[in-house]
């Protein structure tokens, strides 16, 4: 990891497929996934499932900003989800899938805000944005098997 390495938190439903997105970018230092956003500590994938510990599926990003800026990062993140989604990305619903991006500076959060009214004002979507933007959390890595989870079965993707 580079000394100029910083962290992003994106969720976008299924993580899956969020992780392997980012860790092919450019820049990107690593990904990871996770739970953030909610309120138990250390959740399960199985109560994050029953939606009720109130935390998202989510991917943290670390990055060298010297090679991909959070700019590009979120121009990733609105590419490859539908940000007009409440609750569910795809076949999957329940909170844990919500679209979010999680601040870690005010620079993040101005920058997120920014983009979403772009996008937003952009005439590219049908309906209006409805990520949230929230202030990062702890992030609780999820476990070892979901880590890389595509990757270790051969894929590239899990679109529908």
């Amino acid at each position: 990891m580079t000394e100029t390495a910083t962290t992003a938190t994106f969720a976008a439903g299924c993580f899956w497929g969020v992780e392997v997105t980012f860790r092919n970018v450019e820049g990107v230092v690593d990904a990871k996934v996770g739970y953030t956003g909610g309120t138990t500590d250390n959740p399960t994938y199985q109560q994050v499932c029953n939606d009720g510990t109130g935390h998202a599926e989510a991917v943290e990003v670390v990055f060298d900003p010297e090679h991909v800026s959070f700019d590009e990062l979120l121009e990733v993140f609105w590419q490859n989800h539908d940000p007009t989604q409440v609750n569910r990305q795809g076949p999957d619903y329940g909170s844990q899938y919500r679209s979010a991006i999680f601040f870690h500076s005010p620079q993040q959060d101005e920058t997120a805000r920014r983009s979403k009214e772009a996008l937003d004002a952009s005439g590219r979507l049908s309906r209006p944005v409805a990520t949230e933007i929230t202030p990062a959390t702890t992030f609780w890595p999820a476990e070892e098997y979901h880590q890389r989870y595509l990757e270790k079965r051969g894929q590239a993707t899990c679109k529908v």
